[in-house]
């Protein structure tokens, strides 16, 4: 959708503040003065539209990564089967590392969720068996 006049000239404060641009790198992208920057920065709306903007490219941005995950994890399997020692050895580190990571961060969702729900209490962590010796 093309916008003319202050709808144009808007749109592209928000998407490069929200983009984290200073006020003076959005008001020139967008051909408006600093001081126009400023007084829309002080409009509830304005600072809101930001606020969504800067959510959906984060989410966009965490959808790509997400997506990029599984061929990055499919490169690292991959390499679990190289001629090389030191290459698979680096491969199966890197898989254990990141998996724990993982792992830890799905349990820390997991508390959160819970204390936000209520019901801390219920929460039981995840023990894994270690090996003797």
């Amino acid at each position: 959708m093309t916008f003319s006049g202050r709808r144009a000239s808007d749109s592209l404060l928000i998407s490069s503040l929200a983009s984290g641009q200073t006020v003076a790198g959005a008001a020139k992208a967008a051909n408006v003065s600093e001081r126009t920057v400023t007084r829309r920065l002080k409009l509830a709306s304005f600072k809101t539209a930001i606020a969504t903007a800067r959510t959906a490219m984060t989410e966009r941005a965490t959808a790509l990564l997400t997506e990029l995950s599984t061929s990055a994890a499919n490169a690292l399997g991959a390499l679990l089967k190289a001629d090389s020692e030191a290459v698979r050895l680096g491969a199966a580190r890197s898989i254990l590392e990141l998996g724990a990571r993982l792992r830890e961060a799905g349990e820390i969702e997991a508390r959160i969720a819970a204390l936000e729900s209520g019901g801390g209490s219920d929460y039981e962590p995840t023990r894994i068996p270690r090996r003797a010796g």
